[in-house]
């Protein structure tokens, strides 16, 4: 089977590193193929070393990040020194030939660390320490050397549209870098012009600009290199209709599918994109057909950009008691300033969801960079126990769907949601089939209006914290003449009144934490977790979250080269856990290995506590960087062919 061309572009950050991988994806997206990106960049504003991988497929979608690399394209001296070594034989290495006489030392950012590498590196080679060396190291392997005279493409370019100043013409240069890419893959320049229109839109003069220079530098490859590269892109026909998005894109509009009408947030990376894109599409058309017909309502949503996050999640709580479906998105630090708001929203039983990003923390820790450390942090948040519910999502469709269901969670249930998700997904963009709105409904759970609450209380007291047989109380919103209630943080009786009388203790917080049961018994399995591969195999992968889709690819590159099959349980909902029919499905293998990118393997040890099964086989990663598809297959193997009664494996790979 084909495997997918990965391409890379890297750069210093604020040079256009992104808006270069856009246009890559967008272009290949337009011409039909599968892409997915991820993006990894410092936590500063410019300077530092940015990435950008897009992997591409004719056939099928693409679920994860890779560490080969096909085609690099470079205009700087680090990115070529941080990436030669990925680039595969026969592959490629696009670079400035005016740069061949930098030295290790050149780049300011390259760390120290990386630096004593890899001079170790080129030593052991018997090379001396300058780009030239590093190339000459990468072609003596069999990767093909394209040097392209970036300031000779800019005079082109310049006498072209009858511009002289350098700095304007410069601007072009991720332009250049891409359509040098495409001309290497024999890949038509129109759907280059089609990305251009769409990134730059509205925007006439840059638009055309950027047209005439991708012509100039895609015409140059053809003159200069007319030996075929070994790796192609080929457009095929589009069967069905596609969307190119972002993790964080999903997520919001997933939110307003689900009619959240009111967010708030702090700004903290990565989660800040999400808001950003609410602010931008505040009132937009929503599709209820599934048939591409916009229903003739609109999807409101007020974005309040708050002075902390302390402000973040009370003010979102309080849209919550108004009958606002209601949310904050946040980040790992972020996430900690909010949990006494948390945990007055878990007494007071109001509906809040709270999506996290994480990042490789503790503390500031790595901002910018991915982790999947918070999960029991997010089941045990707060002082003293209420109830909540925290799900995960394994990639950008999950994301979309799973926005969705954590509002209706949260309303049912009346209990705080969090949606875990991670830097990897927030930052990473894939081409998905338009998403199915058939099957999506909304569940607002007891939430009465005016004439239910007449017929209901128009002779009898509303008690919003009414014991009931489910645990579940009926609401109101504020201002509903048969409706009023108190509310407040302190414990209380039926009516929202304070108490500390023993026995409505004991009743309200058995009342409370009974809902653990409730989802527990009403959550479709379906919703708990999701079975990937064989079911008849004696080795079962238990995982959750962003590291699916390598570990998918993974599967799939093991059956190929063994013909060994392997079962997957994701999963979805990991808290309330179904300790019980969890291990019922745990009890059937002989061999479970846990996949986790965190240090604890955090998962495993919740899968233990509740269900009193050991994963003996623990494979982990928590230096900032995704799992790339190679070093889960590799450790997968590891396990399999040592068949030790145990084993933990550390994964390294990362730039």
């Amino acid at each position: 089977m084909q495997e997918p061309v990965s391409w890379m572009i890297g750069g210093a950050q604020g040079s256009g590193v992104d808006t270069a991988a856009n246009l890559f994806a967008r272009a290949c997206a337009f011409a039909g193929l599968h892409v997915f990106g991820k993006r990894e960049y410092y936590s500063n504003i410019m300077g530092k070393h940015s990435y950008f991988q897009v992997r591409v497929h004719p056939e099928r979608p693409v679920l994860a990040s890779c560490a080969a690399v096909h085609l690099l394209a470079t205009f700087d001296v680090e990115t070529p020194m941080k990436h030669f070594r990925s680039v595969l034989p026969d592959g490629g290495i696009i670079f400035d030939p005016k740069l061949l006489s930098s030295t290790i030392d050149s780049p300011p950012n390259m760390e120290r660390r990386y630096k004593q590498d890899l001079k170790a590196y080129l030593t052991s080679k018997g090379r001396g320490l300058t780009l030239e060396d590093v190339l000459n190291d990468a072609a003596d392997r069999g990767v093909r050397l394209f040097p392209v005279p970036y300031d000779d493409l800019f005079r082109r370019l310049g006498q072209k549209i009858g511009e002289t100043e350098y700095a304007k013409l410069s601007r072009t240069l991720n332009t250049m870098a891409v359509a040098i890419s495409l001309a290497l893959f024999q890949f038509d320049i129109e759907y280059l012009d089609r990305a251009i229109e769409d990134q730059f839109k509205g925007r006439a003069r840059i638009v055309e600009t950027n047209r005439v220079a991708a012509r100039v530098a895609y015409e140059y490859i053809q003159e200069t290199f007319p030996e075929p590269f070994a790796f192609r892109l080929t457009p095929v026909p589009v069967r069905q209709p596609r969307i190119y998005l972002q993790g964080t894109q999903a997520v919001a509009l997933g939110k307003l599918l689900a009619g959240c009408t009111f967010q708030t947030y702090y700004p903290i990376s990565p989660a800040t994109d999400e808001s950003v894109y609410l602010e931008a599409h505040d009132n937009v058309p929503v599709v209820l057909n599934g048939k591409g017909t916009a229903h003739a309502e609109k999807a409101p949503v007020v974005v309040v950009q708050t002075e902390d996050e302390i402000a973040a999640i009370t003010m979102a709580v309080g849209a919550a008691i108004a009958g606002a479906r209601a949310s904050t998105a946040t980040s790992g630090p972020g996430f900690c300033l909010m949990m006494e708001g948390l945990g007055w929203a878990g007494i007071s039983e109001v509906p809040v969801v709270v999506t996290v990003y994480q990042r490789g923390g503790p503390s500031t820790g790595l901002p910018t960079r991915t982790e999947q450390g918070d999960l029991w942090f997010a089941i045990h948040h707060g002082h003293s126990e209420f109830p909540r519910i925290v799900i995960a999502s394994g990639d950008h469709r999950e994301m979309f769907y799973d926005a969705v269901r954590a509002f209706n969670y949260a309303e049912r249930y009346q209990v705080p949601v969090i949606h875990l998700t991670d830097k990897y997904l927030a930052n990473s963009t894939s081409t998905y089939p338009l998403f199915e709105l058939d099957d999506v409904r909304i569940d607002r759970g007891l939430l009465l209006d005016d004439e239910t609450l007449a017929a209901r209380y128009a002779h009898r007291v509303f008690r919003r914290y009414e014991f009931t047989e489910s645990g579940l109380s009926p609401r109101s919103r504020p201002g509903q003449k048969y409706g009023i209630f108190w509310m407040t943080g302190d414990e209380h009786d039926e009516l929202g009144h304070i108490t500390e009388d023993v026995v409505l203790r004991d009743r309200m917080m058995e009342k409370r934490m009974s809902r653990l049961e409730l989802i527990v018994q009403e959550t479709p399995e379906a919703e708990k977790w999701t079975f990937w591969g064989e079911p008849d195999t004696d080795t079962l992968i238990v995982s959750w979250g962003s590291t699916k889709g390598a570990i998918l690819e993974a599967m799939e590159g093991l059956t190929r080269r063994t013909s060994r099959k392997l079962g997957f349980l994701q999963l979805r909902m990991l808290w309330p856990l179904d300790g019980e029919r969890l291990a019922e499905i745990l009890r059937r293998y002989a061999r479970l290995i846990a996949i986790e990118n965190n240090y604890s393997a955090q998962m495993a040890g919740l899968i233990r506590r509740e269900t009193g099964i050991t994963i003996p086989h623990k494979i982990v990663k928590y230096n900032g960087r995704p799992m790339v598809v190679e070093e889960v297959l590799e450790a997968i193997q590891q396990v399999l062919q040592k068949n030790a009664p145990s084993s933990r494996t550390v994964l390294r790979h990362g730039i």
